[in-house]
């Protein structure tokens, strides 16, 4: 009995040179089973330029942005859309339109339409002046834009897998945040579907290019508008320690409070809530859900709290037109100032040549069934567990 091999095939590698402009310049017929994959590059407006991969699995879709970091752009599970409506626009926006240091650096929220989006990699939160070593010895101020710089780097390197045995289709792409004098850091990023499954996986590696031991800070934020959000749902976590970021977060009293949603409310102010999650005793891994107010359905992301200790939750139920939306964000830190971060001991330090893994999955579920085993799962995690507010 013969081994079947899985098939690759490189669609960028500019250290090579090697651009593929469509996959049917690459793929035979076949070659990826039924899944459905598409190359292109979008055209007009802001979005002119920005190179994606359309993804379908048979039930699971969802768009990789080439071009903005390997970010996902949108998805679709059974018709639930997953993803939100911005102000930023409908199409993805090309990094040339994005200035990092518009607004006192909040530029980033410019190009901010994504469903899932990576915040890092040297940095991931607030704004703030950082102090470095320069290229002289010398202690030099530095500025940190909001979020960091990883979502509007191209990928220099992607690659189509397909496994014929376990059916399961990856597309890997690899992003350098480096330049001289400054931090060199590089993700290499793996997505894994498999056919008609109702999930994705995502693993990256931050590796730390230069010769001496490099800082690194990532972020995923995740982010969910309608149907999933809307009044009435809920999100559901295994809560270890929970913080309102400020004083209006402290408005929303408790868990209960801070874990459930408001319809489009024109005017609301975000709130933020840090927490840390119980996780099961063998692996530690863990997992939270959104789900709608009928509980029919809910997306859940599962992680690990070695090496994704932090979770946030972005509360934005402002307007639609404003940006309707709940971010659901597991990191390496919480998205306050490098600087605090920092002093809490809450940023990893890669040793040179290595590397930091961080994992996540997502699911989406679209039975009563389903979402209630999920629910369940995920309290079964902070049974007889202390919470902390």
């Amino acid at each position: 009995m013969y081994a079947v091999k899985k098939r690759e095939w490189i669609l960028t590698d500019t250290d090579n040179d090697i651009y593929v402009e469509s996959i049917d310049d690459v793929v035979p017929a076949g070659g990826i089973g039924k899944f459905k994959v598409n190359k292109r590059t979008l055209r007009g407006g802001t979005r002119d330029g920005v190179e994606v991969i359309e993804v379908s699995n048979g039930v699971l879709s969802y768009v990789i942005l080439l071009t903005r970091g390997m970010g996902i752009f949108q998805g679709s599970y059974k018709g639930i859309r997953l993803g939100w409506d911005s102000p930023a626009g409908k199409s993805p926006i090309h990094p040339h339109y994005v200035n990092l240091h518009d607004r006192m650096s909040l530029g980033w929220l410019t190009g901010f339409n994504e469903w899932i989006v990576r915040c890092g990699l040297d940095s991931n939160g607030a704004p703030c002046v950082d102090s470095v070593i320069d290229n002289l010895g010398r202690e030099s101020k530095v500025e940190l834009t909001l979020h960091g710089k990883i979502a509007n780097i191209p990928a220099y390197y992607v690659s189509l897998s397909y496994d014929p045995f376990s059916e399961a289709l990856i597309i890997e792409g690899r992003v350098r945040e480096s330049a001289l004098y400054y931090p060199s850091l590089e993700l290499r990023t793996i997505i894994t579907t498999t056919y008609l499954s109702n999930s994705f996986h995502v693993e990256d590696h931050v590796i730390n290019l230069k010769s001496t031991p490099a800082e690194c800070q990532l972020l995923y934020h995740i982010n969910f508008g309608a149907p999933l959000l809307e009044e009435g749902s809920r999100l559901v976590a295994p809560v270890k320690e929970m913080a309102p970021r400020n004083k209006r977060a402290e408005e929303e009293t408790g868990v209960e409070g801070a874990h459930s949603f408001i319809g489009p409310s024109p005017g609301y102010v975000e709130q933020c809530y840090y927490h840390t999650l119980h996780s099961d005793d063998v692996k530690s891994q863990t997992a939270v859900a959104l789900i709608n107010k009928s509980a029919d359905k809910c997306a859940v992301v599962r992680y690990n709290t070695r090496t994704l200790p932090c979770f946030t939750e972005w509360k934005n139920t402002q307007s639609v037109s404003d940006g309707y939306v709940v971010g659901l964000e597991p990191g390496t830190s919480f998205p306050n100032t490098k600087t605090i971060e920092r002093s809490k001991g809450r940023v990893p330090v890669i040793a040179s040549g290595g590397s930091y893994i961080c994992k996540f999955t997502i699911e989406i579920h679209d039975d009563a069934k389903s979402v209630s085993n999920v629910e369940e799962e995920i309290e079964k995690l902070g049974a007889g567990k202390p919470t902390q507010i």
